[in-house]
């Protein structure tokens, strides 16, 4: 489950974004919409403990990620948390199974290559497993960054943008990939989108 509370979050300029309560639930999906400016970005990565609030608390799976520091909080999120971005970030220089072996590591799991064989199959991109990452469509690097964000059974799933780069028949095998990944590891799924083709599809939503 993921909770938030009061949050805000100040930038270097004085800037201050106050942003609405937050609950996700294990096996929800919701999405969090806003304008361009309105903060979805800054407030995903509050819920991730990849920056600090001027104020609130963000809680995950019963801890409070934001009393987390240093090596503690990059083992919290890489057991914890799992991250889909709009554009999929590997280390290009490696091969997909190890990139997703990368990710076991620094979330402290033993490599477990039998689990990946399954994701990627799942995610119909198992002929990929050696491949490097430039030789995918971006359509398959969004199915990997999925098993990358899952591998770890996190407790929750934070999505940024995930489908904005791809047509309506790959954004939907996305959405649902998703949710069937989340739904597999009873994950609370959180996607920040301005996509209509998902507003449309998906009940629980908060606006900032």
């Amino acid at each position: 489950m993921l909770q938030a509370q009061d949050l805000s979050y100040t930038y270097p300029n004085g800037e201050t974004l106050r942003f609405p309560d937050l609950t996700c639930a294990a096996g929800e999906t919701r999405l969090l919409l806003g304008k361009s400016g309105s903060g979805k970005t800054t407030l995903l990565q509050l819920l991730a403990g990849l920056r600090s609030p001027a104020t609130g608390s963000v809680e995950i799976d019963g801890t409070a990620v934001n009393t987390l520091t240093g090596s503690a909080l990059d083992r919290f999120r890489g057991a914890k948390v799992g991250m889909v971005f709009q554009t999929a970030h590997f280390i290009r220089s490696v091969s997909i199974r190890d990139n997703l072996r990368l990710a076991q590591s620094l979330g402290g799991k033993p490599v477990d290559d039998r689990r990946i064989e399954e994701l990627l199959t799942d995610l119909d991109v198992a002929h990929k497993t050696h491949a490097f990452p430039a030789k995918l469509s971006v359509g398959q690097q969004q199915r990997v960054a999925i098993a990358r964000a899952v591998i770890n059974q996190p407790a929750v799933i934070l999505a940024d943008e995930p489908t904005s780069a791809l047509d309506d028949d790959n954004a939907l095998q996305v959405l649902t990939l998703l949710q069937s990944q989340a739904a597999a590891v009873n994950a609370a799924l959180l996607i920040v989108t301005h996509d209509n083709r998902l507003t449309s599809a998906i009940a629980n939503q908060t606006t900032l």
